[in-house]
């Protein structure tokens, strides 16, 4: 009668060993899907650069990507011809909701409201980028369209 118990007994752990691990599995299974489903559902803040350079007229860039390279480098996403601009002078990244600047050890250096850009810093709407003598404004497109007439 033992021998049918403890068989009786073994049966049961190793179903009841199978249920958790499926049960861990499914809700593995569900927490990547609803993480996967977060990270596709957040959306880069597009931004716009109004370019000022002392040799040409104005000019507005758009971007949506959430990485810009701006430089003298023709792979560089925002490309400033001027001789003050390095190659890849800095980067422009979006993450934590949040775009940021970020100077890539440029020669003339980077500023940001005309302070020296020594860390990566949190860029916010009107804030001003100097990458040499070209002046970048940051316009950020949640923003401009509840400021309509700013730029004219």
């Amino acid at each position: 009668m033992s021998g049918i118990v403890l068989l009786g007994l073994r049966i049961f752990l190793a179903i009841a060993l199978y249920a958790f691990l499926g049960w861990a599995l499914f809700l593995f299974w569900q927490t990547l899907r609803h993480d996967a489903m977060g990270v596709a559902s957040r959306q880069v803040i597009p931004l716009r650069l109004l370019v000022n350079s002392p040799d040409e007229k104005n000019v507005l860039l758009n971007f949506s990507q959430s990485d810009i390279a701006i430089g003298r480098d023709p792979d560089c996403e925002c490309l400033l011809t001027h001789g003050t601009v390095s190659a890849r002078h800095a980067r422009l990244t979006f993450h934590h909701h949040q775009w940021w600047v970020d100077d890539l050890q440029s020669t003339n250096g980077t500023k940001l409201n005309d302070e020296p850009l020594q860390i990566p810093t949190v860029v916010v709407n009107g804030d001003t980028i100097k990458c040499g003598q070209i002046v970048l404004t940051i316009i950020l497109e949640n923003q401009a369209q509840t400021e309509p007439g700013e730029l004219t």
